[in-house]
């Protein structure tokens, strides 16, 4: 009887084992799905987390269409009239990149501005090191450092982003570039150390306007777009 019983304890035993290997790798898997920062029913990480995205778009399911086939026109078309050339260039991005949807990188690209200017204003390092491609990174740093230099501190509440629109939009090889114009309401100053204003206006809304350029490569698994340049209007 000993016997009976230890060959059907190694049988489940082996059960077991095999059902947690199988639960393991579903949900270690990345499917996709998963909550993007920049959803607006997603609060925006501390600053001290990790977040490697700057505008993680949604991909399709397995069975859409691939590069090769055409892109759907009609999300396209409300951001861009055909025969334009930033409707051709967004269907070049969605003929690259077939999980691109404009509708929803406008929602990252607005969350994406608040949290760069807000980062920048807080001398925020490893917040911006996940947003910004290297050379805008080294930029940002040095404003930073600058500012540090002169014992000064940047204050900055942000009011709201009155219009974002994307402008242009092309594919280079396998990056996929898109610039966004912003019309943001922000109320900022400066100070020195001794805590009186040097620039800006603690009480006054200002009307900032900023061409912003974000880019990522079509081919890579990551989804994120990072911000590769920025001009003011």
């Amino acid at each position: 009887m000993s016997g009976f019983f230890d060959v059907y304890s190694i049988i489940f035993l082996i059960i077991a084992v095999v059902i947690f290997m199988r639960l393991g790798s579903v949900l270690g898997r990345r499917t996709g799905n998963e909550p993007s920062p920049y959803d607006s029913r997603v609060k925006s990480p501390a600053a001290n987390a990790r977040n490697d995205n700057v505008v993680a778009l949604p991909p399709r399911e397995r069975g859409a269409a691939g590069p090769a086939e055409a892109p759907d026109l009609e999300p396209l078309s409300r951001h861009a009239a055909p025969d334009t050339p930033l409707h051709e260039g967004l269907v070049a991005v969605a003929r690259a990149d077939p999980g691109f949807d404009p509708d929803h990188f406008l929602v990252g690209s607005r969350a994406a501005y608040e949290m760069i200017v807000t980062a920048f204003a807080a001398g925020d390092r490893a917040a911006l090191r996940n947003l910004l491609a290297s050379d805008v990174y080294e930029g940002f740093v040095s404003a930073i450092a600058e500012r540090e230099s002169r014992q000064q501190k940047a204050e900055l509440t942000f009011v709201g982003i009155d219009d974002a629109k994307i402008t242009a939009a092309e594919v280079d090889g396998r990056t996929a570039r898109i610039s966004v114009r912003f019309v943001a309401e922000l109320i900022t100053c400066t100070r020195d150390k001794d805590g009186h204003v040097v620039e800006g206006d603690p009480t006054e809304t200002q009307t900032i306007r900023d061409a912003w350029t974000f880019a990522r490569e079509t081919g890579s698994r990551d989804p994120n777009w990072k911000l590769v340049a920025t001009e003011a209007v």
